[in-house]
């Protein structure tokens, strides 16, 4: 686990398009946070991102030149923020706008070359490559093939359950590390 501070960590997704990263990890979502943990997600897009709606006036504020926009809300807020430039997304920059205060652990899906501990979801039937081949930071691979020949530990893709388990194993051990440090 990577460790933001002492009490937060950080556990990467990372596959190719189509392999089930998301699927995978709206099942994580719900059973950690059953098991009481608080989790965020930061999902890396390649694509431009609207989450508002034409006429509504945060939607209209923020194309008027609002670089930041906050929609307040009793039962949940949303924040935007305006690139400056096109480029891709800053994981520690991404991180920097969570309230990390308020969560255990974060699940980034998609940034496949940060140099974090990350979990691969992969697919044989795709026929991509096995990105955790060249990439060390890559602890296991969840995956459908129970036979794949692969140099670290191969997790069902079909348990998210076990896989929760795995997880919560490795939040325990980074705690217990912290505490000695």
């Amino acid at each position: 686990m990577s460790r933001l501070d002492n009490h937060h960590a950080l556990l990467g997704f990372a596959g190719f398009s189509g392999s089930g990263k998301t699927t995978l990890l709206r099942q994580l979502v719900a059973l950690l946070n059953r098991r009481q943990w608080r989790i965020g997600i930061i999902k890396h897009s390649h694509h431009d991102v609207e989450q508002d709606t034409p006429g509504k006036d945060s939607y209209e504020l923020r194309h008027a030149g609002a670089r930041q926009c906050l929609l307040a809300g009793p039962h949940r807020s949303i924040l935007t923020y305006e690139n400056t430039k096109v480029q891709e997304p800053d994981l520690n920059e991404s991180l920097s706008r969570l309230s990390l205060d308020q969560l255990d652990l974060v699940l980034a899906e998609g940034f496949r070359e940060a140099p974090i501990p990350k979990l691969e979801v992969y697919r044989p039937a795709h026929g991509k490559p096995l990105l955790c081949r060249h990439d060390p930071h890559i602890l296991a691979v969840a995956t459908d093939d129970a036979g794949l020949d692969a140099p670290v530990p191969l997790l069902d893709l079909n348990a998210p359950e076990a896989i929760a388990t795995l997880i919560e194993q490795w939040l325990a051990a980074g705690r217990l590390h912290a505490r000695r440090d």
